[in-house]
């Protein structure tokens, strides 16, 4: 049996490998056997897999095989260039360095000038024509960087004895140290190595090389990676390749340099030179900002032929790749090198208006064009943003730091509670609520204010979905802050106390709170969505055409139709312009808040078949106004309407300030008889856990009445429009099923009351009955319950927390984090769907909903069917829309034709 069927390949030369192979070179192993294919002057070089890598970490040892298949390709390597690995006359130098199959710029290791010992420093300088200036610096940086990388010294040793260095010679750069003082820097490196290192600098070559790839292979697993890794979202069990390259020098003179080039501007996505070159330097000194760079165009006056011999290279490499490149060279003695390229980072505005130039150049189509923007990208783009101008030059100040919940930028004056906030908002004031956390009770405020700012909470903290879902700013977790609502203050570090009024300013992008005013610039596209700027038109610019253009493809290629969650007609008629197609949630407990509520209370409260008719009868034209609005802001579309759903505690008072209230009474002996009489009657319906408890449809059967009002009020308010001349096309939802009996009382009941008003009106009413999916019974029963039910809608922020038993209101703050550092969770279960778990239910419930009832409609209207992997995960499982606040339509539009395009 041959070696190569004994085990994988673990070493292949860039001869054999293409930018296919990702997976298994990493993307600049990939790339750098991309362009030797493509004939581009590559130095010659091999790539070790990231299969090596895999099997390292998991056994703490290197594959048995791969130092012999390391020992091949190396020969072969030193063949081609006519020198050994650190022969002492003629040696042979390697970089070794990382490259996993996604960017981590910065977050793993490198070594240069693997080779370089006492022997063979003076063979460099012999081969750089006599120069021992540049092999005794380029010694000084291998020992410097691998003692740092390779054997863990801490690298501000070497950097104090480098400046040290350099203020003896009375120079301004490391350019200013001779041969002389790099050979006694080299000493002095040695010396700090074998100190903190326990041992001495290794001498022999291939030692060097093999250290130097177990390190790279280690630095997989730093904290910096880890956390890169968590935050971009990227499997930890990848692994990383190594790439070991024969060295080419840019720090050869004034002849060589090193630079770093994009096919465009990365910012903007225009046209033109981009890049920075800086003479006599290798690599690292452009990375480190050690001296300033040119611009890259200036590469034209100092090596022409280079610059025209790079342009060139540059228009064959995108035109290839068909995207904007990022590409990293060097120049050795007028000889131009190419060291790295891959498809270029680029801003949220920059990928927009790429996509559709690269469409224009015939080199993409238009489902290409989707796959090269996001949807994360997309709302990047709608939301304002401060002027960076201003923070950056220190007119304003800091005061905090919390977590970013919902992106943009806001600006007004301290509130510290809803009340306030509604008052001054309607006196024209611009407000900022403030508050150790929100609660139900806070939206109005929420509602009224630019952006809120609590103390307490994470990204999945009350205040933080809704903000998102309203498109409000947001920053929650700012610890650092003392909020004292009774004084209504607000206390910073250092003592600085902010009063009601002050002005405030909060960047929902990045957690910061500013004092004072910072000023905002607002979004184009927003102003574009909202219908306030036209595609095409002057004013517009590049960015929101390419939008419009990305848009349109979207809406022409997705399957998934994207509804909104709307509660009244403003919120409605604001989603439809930013292309709505309907809505799929209507929370009516939305609707009793503020003055409504007594209304509710009292319902909830009655004692005597009176007092119960009393309360529906104020309740029923408040809520048939309500629907009359919302069918005719989305006339002609489908408006899902969920009968109320509150939990019990929202709608009933406190019970300890109501306990307080009549023991306080009691105290003084004038005890109110109403107030005792509500106690009892809040004490024998208080839950412990009200989330679990009586609400949905279970408070619509034990509450003889609401449901029925709620269904006359919705039927009778399609008559109306129907007899206006409107097309009203209503759908009743069912909240919080388990089993299929619930749903049919409800649905006899409201069947009933349809065909009353029907008669009574004589308009040709079409409602359709169905229910929320948002208990796991109910999903494991879905074929039974779809005997009753017309449509299902996925109530997914629900179903998250009963399949996994958390209370999202409680465990983010408690132990989400430490989750999500130990990679239990890659992202929180409420932001982006769980798969495996809710998802397979949410698969399993519509494969048998449709088993029973092939017509059924399926949509989804928790939270996730506004987050763009979420909605990817619904369009394979067949659902036939999703449902998400208005600011999020325009990223669900586009996320779901991206799934489509795939």
């Amino acid at each position: 049996m041959s070696t190569r069927e004994k085990h994988p390949k673990y070493v292949y030369d860039f001869t054999e490998g293409n930018k296919d192979l990702k997976d298994l070179l990493g993307g600049k192993g990939a790339n750098l056997a991309e362009m030797t294919n493509l004939g581009l002057p590559v130095p010659p070089g091999f790539t070790i897999t990231t299969e090596a890598c895999r099997v390292y970490l998991d056994s703490g040892a290197e594959p048995p095989a791969l130092r012999d298949e390391v020992s091949a390709h190396l020969a072969e390597l030193e063949q081609r260039m006519g020198r050994k690995l650190g022969q002492s006359d003629d040696p042979l130098l390697v970089s070794v360095r990382s490259g996993a199959k996604f960017s981590m710029p910065g977050m793993m290791d490198t070594v240069l000038n693997i080779g370089l010992s006492d022997d063979s420093v003076a063979g460099l300088a012999a081969q750089a024509g006599g120069d021992d200036r540049f092999a005794w610096d380029s010694y000084r940086r291998l020992v410097q960087m691998f003692g740092k990388t390779v054997l863990g010294v801490d690298g501000d040793l070497f950097e104090e004895a480098l400046e040290a260095a350099k203020r003896a010679k009375g120079a301004d750069s490391d350019l200013g140290l001779d041969a002389a003082d790099l050979r006694g820097l080299v000493e002095e490196f040695k010396a700090i190595v074998a100190k903190e290192a326990g041992r001495e600098f290794p001498q022999e070559p291939r030692e060097q090389m093999d250290l130097a790839v177990r390190a790279v292979f280690d630095s997989w697993n730093t904290d910096r990676a880890r956390l890169y890794r968590r935050q971009e979202r990227i499997p930890g069990d990848l692994g990383t390749a190594v790439n070991i390259v024969a060295m080419v020098f840019g720090n050869l003179g004034p002849d060589s340099g090193t630079g770093v080039a994009f096919t465009r501007d990365p910012a903007t996505g225009a046209q033109g030179v981009y890049g920075d070159y800086l003479q006599n330097a290798q690599g690292e000194d452009v990375v480190a900002g050690i001296r300033n760079t040119v611009p890259l165009a200036d590469l034209e006056r100092i090596d022409k032929t280079s610059y025209d011999r790079l342009l060139a290279i540059m228009e064959t490499l995108e035109t290839h790749y068909k995207d904007l490149c990022d590409i990293e060279f060097t120049i050795e003695r007028g000889q131009l090198w190419m060291l790295q390229t891959r498809v270029g980072k680029r801003t949220a505005a920059a990928a927009f208006q790429i996509a559709t130039q690269l469409v224009d150049q015939g080199l993409i189509d238009e489902a290409e064009a989707l796959r090269r923007v996001t949807g994360a990208q997309l709302a990047q783009l709608m939301f304002p943003r401060f002027d960076d101008a201003a923070t950056a030059r220190g007119s304003v100040r800091r005061i905090g730091w919390g977590i970013a919940a919902s992106p943009g930028a806001a600006v007004g004056k301290a509130v510290f509670d809803s009340y306030t906030a509604v008052k001054w908002s309607r006196s024209g004031e611009k407000v900022i609520l403030i508050r150790r956390e929100t609660n139900p009770d806070d939206l109005s405020g929420m509602i009224a204010a630019e952006g809120i700012l609590t103390s307490r909470g994470g990204k999945t903290s009350h205040a933080a979905v809704v903000a998102r879902g309203m498109g409000k700013t947001c920053v929650c977790g700012a610890e650092e802050l003392e909020v004292d609502t009774k004084r209504r203050c607000l206390t910073a570090p250092g003592g600085l106390v902010l009063e009601e009024g002050d002005l405030i300013s909060i960047d929902g992008s990045t957690g910061k709170v500013y004092l004072g005013e910072v000023p905002v610039v607002p979004s184009p596209v927003v102003e574009y969505f909202e219908g306030r700027m036209h595609a095409g038109a002057e004013e517009a610019g590049e960015l929101v055409r390419a939008v419009h253009r990305i848009m349109a493809y979207a809406d022409r290629v997705r399957r998934l139709r994207v509804r909104a969650n709307a509660d009244n007609a403003e919120d409605a008629a604001r989603a439809r312009r930013f292309g709505a197609q309907g809505i799929g949630l209507c929370r009516t407990e939305h609707m009793f808040l503020g003055e409504r509520r007594e209304l509710v209370e009292r319902l909830i409260l009655a004692d005597t078949d009176g007092e119960r008719e009393d309360a529906l009868k104020a309740l029923l034209p408040l809520q048939r106004a309500d629907f009359v609005e919302l069918f005719e802001a989305m006339d002609g579309l489908p408006v899902t309407v969920r009968l109320l759903d509150p939990p019990l505690h929202e709608f009933l008072p406190d019970i300890t300030e109501l306990s307080v209230r009549v023991a306080l009474a009691e105290a003084r002996k004038d005890a109110n008889e109403n107030d005792l009489r509500l106690l009892q009657a809040v004490h024998k319906l208080h839950e412990q856990n009200p989330m679990l408890g009586l609400r949905g449809v279970r408070l619509g059967l034990v509450v003889p009445g609401l449901f029925a009002m709620q269904v006359r009020a919705i039927a009778e308010a399609a008559a109306q429009r129907i007899a206006a001349g409107g097309d009203p096309r209503p759908e009743i939802m069912v909240p919080l099923v388990g089993t299929v009996q619930e749903l049919e009382i409800v649905r006899d009941e409201a069947d009933a009351i349809v065909a009353e008003v029907r008669e009574a009106t004589g308009a040709d009413l079409d409602l359709s009955i169905g229910t929320m999916i948002e208990l796991p019974r109910a999903a494991l029963t879905a074929g039974q319950i779809a005997e009753a039910a017309e449509f299902f809608s996925f109530g997914t922020n629900d179903l998250t927390q009963t399949v996994w038993g958390f209370s999202r209101d409680d465990v983010e703050a408690s132990f989400f984090t430490a989750y999500l550092e130990k990679g239990i969770f890659g992202v929180s279960p409420f932001e982006t769907i769980d798969a495996d778990g809710v998802g397979a239910l949410v698969r399993s419930a519509a494969e048998a909903g449709r088993a029973t009832r092939p017509d059924l409609k399926l949509g989804v209207c928790g939270e996730h069917g506004g987050d763009p992997e979420s909605v990817h995960f619904f369009h394979r499982a067949g659902l036939d829309y999703v449902s998400c606040s208005p600011f999020r339509i325009p990223v669900a539009r586009l996320e779901a034709a991206r799934a489509a395009a795939r």
